[in-house]
């Protein structure tokens, strides 16, 4: 029987960066629209930096999966190991795909172009989505014609890459000592400053790897492995830090590191890349830290942790279908900002977090325990 604690502020702190996605999407779609509208140059003018979230996931990811099963391999198979994570994580994934579908036919089965995807190539990404199997750009999988490896959902990039992590730590990174991790760690974090200070892939930041275009697979797998491996060092090497109000502290810092403008300039030296280094490399693992050491006194606060922890994954999961909806609205309305369009920008949020609920205790728990009891 696994008797490990568990961290529960991590998981609160998990769903608060899932909240800030959410938040992050919707200023997202007013850039969009602008852009699909010529009416601005596209740059994201509030929560900037909220694509980090993601590489706080990946180091949230790491520490959680060292802590959970670097000790367990002598009674553990690979097999094994990968059931369990399919388990956790790939209900989820069909439910995204399943809804990323009936957003799109919702909404007409329309690419960005304004052209009508047939029947055909939405149930071939259906099926690609519901196997977290990336679409090739310029096909006819990619139904909404904007590059993405999920044009259904996304998001479902980051899992793609999520399941590849699974699988190199189950191949061989486990097997590393500390020190040997160190070094590991140490090559990751060269290769991605690299990347990031240089800007290798034109895009001004790290928001690489939703596409299998250009320097996206390669960024992507440098994205995740440097915060996964870091998540594990951390893990192995763990010193508590007591913080009294430890969630509240660790959630303003996320909301106020993603709040940063965009740092433009530079010329060979990205500014924004060094921000970016500054909070992957150095702030996240401070606040896993300080979430993996502290504990909910008040039961309120334990109630509130529960619940964001419990809603993160679903809620990452299943609110960009419906931002699908709200981007396709604001495009047609010209809306370009929160004055024109909070309205239903507060009504996606909602609605993101009550479809993540139901689909938390309809249809993710009762598979997970499901598959659980046969895997057992």
């Amino acid at each position: 029987m696994n008797t490990k604690p568990h961290y529960l502020l991590l998981d609160a702190l998990r769903g608060v960066a899932a909240l800030l996605v959410v938040c992050y999407h919707v200023f997202e779609g007013f850039a969009f629209a602008q852009v699909q509208n010529g009416a601005g140059d596209g740059l994201i003018t509030t929560l900037n930096h909220g694509y980090l979230a993601v590489d706080f996931f990946f180091m949230l990811s790491g520490f959680v999966i060292s802590y959970a099963y670097d000790d367990r391999w002598s009674s553990l198979s690979m097999g094994n190991f990968f059931k369990r994570r399919l388990i956790r994580l790939h209900p989820m994934v069909v439910f995204g795909a399943l809804l990323g579908a009936l957003t799109f036919v919702l909404g007409g089965r329309l690419q960005w172009s304004g052209e009508v995807t047939s029947w055909a190539w939405v149930l071939g990404a259906t099926l690609l989505g519901l196997f977290l199997l990336p679409a090739v750009p310029g096909t006819g999988f990619d139904v909404r014609g904007n590059g993405e490896m999920y044009s259904l959902n996304g998001p479902s990039w980051s899992l793609f890459f999520e399941y590849i992590g699974n699988f190199l730590y189950a191949l061989f990174i486990r097997r590393f000592n500390t020190r040997q991790l160190r070094v590991w760690v140490s090559c990751l974090a060269g290769i991605w400053a690299w990347y990031c200070l240089t800007d290798v892939s034109g895009y001004g930041c790290m928001g690489v790897g939703w596409t299998l275009d250009g320097a996206n697979f390669g960024g992507g797998l440098i994205r995740m492995l440097f915060p996964f491996s870091m998540g594990m060092l951390i893990s192995r090497t763990f010193r508590p830090i007591a913080c009294r109000g430890a969630l509240a502290w660790a959630s303003l810092a996320l909301v106020l590191l993603f709040a940063v403008p965009y740092l433009s300039g530079g010329g060979v030296f990205s500014y924004n890349g060094l921000y970016e280094l500054f909070c992957v490399m150095l702030v996240f693992p401070l606040l896993i830290q300080l979430g993996a050491s502290n504990e909910p006194k008040q039961p309120r606060v334990e109630r509130l942790a529960r619940f964001l922890g419990d809603l993160s994954y679903p809620l990452y999961v299943v609110h960009y279908p419906l931002m699908y909806l709200l981007y396709a609205w604001m495009i047609r309305r010209g809306s370009y900002d929160l004055a024109s369009g909070w309205v239903w920008s507060l009504v996606t949020v909602f609605a993101s977090i009550l479809v993540a609920s139901l689909a938390l205790k309809w249809f993710d728990r009762p598979l997970r325990k499901f598959f659980g009891q046969k895997n057992a």
